[in-house]
């Protein structure tokens, strides 16, 4: 079933998102009289194009955290949880595993998503910015968000560096995901959210594989603005 794309590209996704930011960031000033310090964090790849324009408005440094869905040894399609470089792991609570194999294949499988993660941290980390997130507002974004599995793994690395509170920012996710995602998170903004959801690609009009020397480029562009 296709839908109506929602955005031209994910370009165009971030910038209306960071308006809705920016926003949402001004009214907690006034309320609170306290000026958030942000800083936006990117799930890469896919999540830098998107991130970056609201990094550009927010005026705050841009940079990663890592997390990788764990696939199925018998089909690397479907995932079975998420894991980031820190080792933060969160498994699906489906049944996707034959009793006698869980324990054997959860590992092989664990590890072979963490090397995948800290072979894309290791290529893109000097390009990151140097960050203080103790006390900051991280703002953690992707292009979109189908189970959630790696964007709520990822919250929880993060959530670890004693920031003031952490955002998930999303362009789309489905309705019924809403509430589950917000028990990872201080706030979730979210543009759209439509019942029947199958995938992200679906709501761009646009939405091409970003290489890993596209995301430097991004890291290199608001870290050359940051200085």
């Amino acid at each position: 079933m296709s839908h109506t794309p929602l955005f031209a590209d994910r370009t165009h996704a971030g910038e209306e998102l960071a308006r809705v930011i920016y926003e949402v960031l001004a009214q907690q000033t006034i309320e609170s009289g306290v000026k958030p310090v942000p800083i936006v964090y990117a799930l890469p790849r896919g999540g830098l194009p998107v991130a970056a324009p609201i990094a550009s408005l927010l005026g705050c440094p841009l940079t990663i955290v890592v997390a990788k869905k764990i696939s199925h040894p018998d089909n690397p399609e479907l995932a079975i949880g998420a894991v980031t470089t820190s080792g933060n792991v969160l498994w699906t609570q489906q049944k996707l595993f034959r009793p006698r194999d869980n324990l054997r294949w959860r590992e092989v499988a664990l590890n072979q998503a963490i090397n995948q993660a800290k072979f894309l941290e290791a290529q893109l980390i000097s390009a990151c910015p140097q960050v203080n997130p103790e006390g900051a507002t991280l703002i953690l974004v992707d292009d979109g968000i189908a189970t959630g599995m790696t964007i709520a793994v990822a919250a929880t690395a993060i959530k670890a560096l004693s920031p003031a509170a952490v955002w998930l920012c999303t362009p789309v996710a489905p309705q019924k995901l809403l509430p589950w995602l917000s028990q990872w998170c201080d706030r979730l903004i979210v543009l759209e959210t439509p019942e029947l959801f199958w995938s992200v690609s679906n709501f761009y009009i646009e939405f091409p594989q970003v290489d890993t020397s596209e995301v430097i480029v991004y890291l290199q562009q608001q870290k050359n603005t940051e200085e």
